[in-house]
């Protein structure tokens, strides 16, 4: 009977080490990653145990608080120059800095038939306002004025640019109908293999730079399982699905 008499107890005990071992995690994500982050999130708690709090944003704003002592503990950037920017100035985890997706930058309506097969609309000029990200904090902002640099169209849109702080700005100014056409990333209007809404032209990868999306635990995450459980989810089967399911690469 003695057994059966502390069966219980021993049950609390399992799981209170549980809820002991489950932590939360800080995350610093890009804003381009905002709906695949969202996805993985839930399958991490799921799986993990732990819980991930995401704030959005762009990559050079997000450095200028990690450096201002912003409480992040991980850092999903926008491109790879930033995060190997921190490794070198010693705030991050030596060794955890990885490519979690290569981004996709598309030019996006939110109007069906707008936006044709090969960009045209570009050189074609009718419209009005273009929105792309801040060149100098979001990688997806700078993309885009590598492309419209390549196509020789940069004089001729120079007065048509709407300028959002993020990409996740520069996609709103779309989808409001405060800019005609935009640059976008992919992941914003692509799912399962399609653009989910309005008209697109994903722009060739040799038109711009690579976005290449690194990240890195950041030195205040050193003693949080959550952080190292996060970095290595992501290199995982799920995550990767998830990731190629809104358009990036691996």
């Amino acid at each position: 009977m003695r057994p059966t008499r502390f069966l219980p107890l021993l049950l609390t005990t399992f799981l209170a080490v549980g809820t002991v071992q489950a932590d939360e995690v800080q995350v610093a994500v890009a804003a381009n990653f905002t709906a695949p982050i969202q996805a993985i999130a839930a399958d991490f708690e799921k799986d993990t145990g732990h819980k991930l709090v995401a704030a959005y944003g762009a990559t050079g704003q997000f450095y200028t608080q990690i450096k201002n002592g912003a409480p992040f503990e991980v850092f999903l950037a926008a491109d790879d120059t930033t995060p190997a920017k921190l490794d070198s100035e010693g705030d991050t985890i030596k060794g955890s800095r990885f490519t979690y997706a290569i981004g996709t930058l598309a030019l996006w309506s939110a109007k069906d038939g707008y936006v044709d097969a090969k960009g045209q609309v570009l050189k074609d000029n009718t419209f009005q306002h273009l929105s792309i990200a801040n060149p100098k904090a979001a990688p997806y902002g700078l993309a885009a004025t590598q492309v419209l640099d390549k196509l020789g169209l940069a004089a001729q849109v120079k007065g048509k640019l709407v300028e959002g702080q993020n990409i996740t700005q520069a996609y709103q100014f779309v989808s409001t109908g405060n800019a005609e056409l935009g640059f976008v990333a992919l992941s914003q209007i692509y799912k399962d293999g399609k653009v989910t809404s309005g008209s697109a032209w994903i722009v060739p990868a040799n038109l711009h730079d690579p976005i290449k999306q690194d990240a890195v635990i950041l030195s205040k995450g050193r003693d949080n399982p959550a952080a190292a459980a996060l970095v290595e989810y992501l290199k995982g089967p799920k995550a990767a699905a998830i990731i190629q399911a809104y358009g990036y690469q691996r």
